[in-house]
């Protein structure tokens, strides 16, 4: 009897922890989603507020939306929601989760046909204020409820990157799943064809100065970085220390400075993120 219940209880406790496992795992995803929308929101409007066109921003987030947070919305409801809806306090909850994606959808048509500037910051306004509040609910009422009804997440969600973001760095092959190198801004380096402005082969002069902006709010970052790459002597660079993956600020400066910039990953996660980044 003691044996069967000393299994028993390490049974329990790795189902206990893989549920706790892939909880987290959908929460980083979920956390590096939603700060990737903040961030292009940001940068419309930062545009704007520059007297610029904020169109090319328009189009990053366009292609963020389309790539991944609309695919992603779509593997949660043939496999989260779907399980949820057999559970009878879940029911309406999901319905309510489903009607939002269907907002989620029409917002992204919304911003697609957006032109003046007020349309496209309204557009991505409503897009990230949707979505964080979406986001929010799962993390914070249908992920636990699903956990305490007992439903097996891992088992579940096995394989399933659109939803539990990649593999940390160094866990093996890192399929296209969003995060970082497919624009979600998780913790992977840009794919090859980003970076063809950066010399992997050269590496980072030890002399170049550390932009520490953690602890900065987001709008006086973006404003910090571009003051301080601005400031660059020719062949010269600085390293951005960030606590996420600063992937849209990529976006900006290749819109900005095509062909003018280094940037070069030298710590990539997952809690701090370091780029070299340099005037060529």
């Amino acid at each position: 009897m003691a044996d069967r219940a000393a299994l028993a209880d390490t049974t329990d406790v790795s189902f206990d922890d893989r549920q706790q496992a892939t909880i987290a795992a959908i929460r980083s995803h979920h956390e590096q989603m939603g700060r990737t929308v903040a961030d292009h929101t940001l940068t419309i409007q930062d545009s704007i507020d520059r007297l610029l066109s904020p169109l090319a921003r328009r189009d990053q987030l366009l292609d963020f939306a389309t790539g991944e947070v609309l695919p992603h919305a779509l593997a949660e409801e043939g496999t989260l929601y779907r399980t949820a809806e057999e559970l009878p306090g879940l029911r309406l909850l999901v319905r309510a989760m489903r009607a939002e994606h269907t907002v989620l959808h029409d917002l992204v048509d919304r911003l697609e046909e957006a032109r003046t500037q007020g349309e496209v910051a309204g557009a991505a306004s409503a897009l990230n204020a949707l979505f964080q509040a979406h986001l929010a609910k799962e993390n914070d009422v249908l992920l636990p409820a699903l956990a305490e009804a007992g439903v097996d997440l891992d088992a579940l969600l096995a394989g399933m990157h659109e939803i539990l973001g990649a593999p940390e760095p160094g866990a093996g092959d890192r399929p296209g799943c969003g995060c970082g190198g497919c624009g979600c801004g998780g913790s992977d380096a840009p794919a090859a064809d980003e970076t063809a402005t950066a010399d992997p082969a050269d590496p980072a002069d030890p002399a170049d100065g550390e932009l520490d902006v953690r602890g900065l709010v987001p709008a006086q970052r973006h404003r910090q970085i571009f003051a301080t790459f601005e400031a660059l002597a020719a062949g010269t660079a600085f390293v951005l220390v960030n606590d996420h993956d600063p992937k849209p600020l990529y976006y900006q400066f290749a819109a900005e400075y095509p062909g003018r910039f280094v940037w070069e990953y030298l710590e990539a996660g997952p809690v701090v993120w370091r780029v070299r980044i340099g005037l060529s």
